[in-house]
C-alpha cells in the first residue's frame, strides 16, 4: 500500500491558510486534518481527540522528553505540538495528513520529515493582508504593526517551502492546492541505491 503525504501548509496571519485546507478537508474525504496536542484549558464545545488533544504539562514536557513531537512550541504560557504517532498511524495507512502550522513549526517538521510537502500561502499584497486583518477588527495600531512585519519575516523564510500559492482568489487557491496534492500522489519515488 502506498503511503499518504504530510502536507505542511503555512502562511502570515490572515492570509486564508485555514479556510483553504477547511475547504479542502469538507471536499477531500481522504485527507485527515491533524489534531494538535496543548497544555491549555479546553473551552466550551472542545473534545478531546477532535478539537485538540489536551494534556496537563507534565505529561506535554515527558512527550518532549521521549521525542513524540513532530513539531512544538509554547505560545503565551501554554505548549502546542503535532504527535508524531497520530500522523505517521494516518500516513502508514495510505492517508494524506493536512498540517495547518506557523513557520516555525513548517520547519522542525521540515526537518523532521523530509517527505513533507511544503507549502506557503502568499497575500496578494501586504496591503491586501493589512486589509484583511482590519476587517477582523481584532487588532489596535500596534498589534496589526506587530503581525504585518510578522508577515514579512514569514515571507522571507518562503525559499524553505516546495510551493507557493497566492490567496488573491479563494476558490483558484483552493484549486491551486488541491492541485499540489494531486500531482505529489501521483508523483514517483525512486528508491536510492
Amino acid at each position: 500500500m502506498k503511503k499518504g503525504l504530510l502536507i505542511v501548509v503555512s502562511g502570515p496571519s490572515g492570509v486564508g491558510k485555514g479556510t483553504i485546507c477547511n475547504t479542502l478537508i469538507n471536499k477531500n474525504k481522504d485527507i485527515y486534518m491533524s489534531v494538535s496536542a496543548t497544555t491549555r484549558k479546553p473551552r466550551n464545545g472542545e473534545i478531546h481527540g477532535k478539537s485538540y488533544y489536551f494534556l496537563s504539562e507534565e505529561d506535554f514536557k515527558q512527550k518532549i522528553k521521549n521525542d513524540e513531537f513532530i513539531e512544538y512550541a509554547k505560545v503565551f504560557n501554554n505548549y502546542y505540538g503535532t504527535l508524531k504517532s497520530v500522523i505517521m498511524e494516518k500516513i502508514e495507512a495510505g492517508k494524506n495528513v493536512l498540517l495547518e502550522i506557523d513557520v516555525q513549526g513548517a520547519l522542525q517538521v521540515k526537518e523532521k520529515y523530509k517527505e513533507a510537502v511544503m507549502i506557503f500561502i502568499l497575500p496578494p499584497s501586504l496591503e491586501v493582508l493589512k486589509e484583511r486583518i482590519i476587517g477582523r477588527g481584532s487588532e489596535n495600531d500596534k498589534t496589526l504593526n506587530i503581525r504585518l512585519n510578522e508577515a514579512q519575516n514569514e515571507i522571507d523564510m518562503l525559499h524553505n517551502y516546495n510551493y507557493s500559492v497566492k490567496n488573491a482568489d479563494l476558490k483558484t487557491a483552493c484549486k491551486q492546492v488541491e492541485a499540489i496534492i494531486i500531482a505529489e500522489t501521483c508523483k514517483i519515488k525512486i528508491k536510492k541505491q
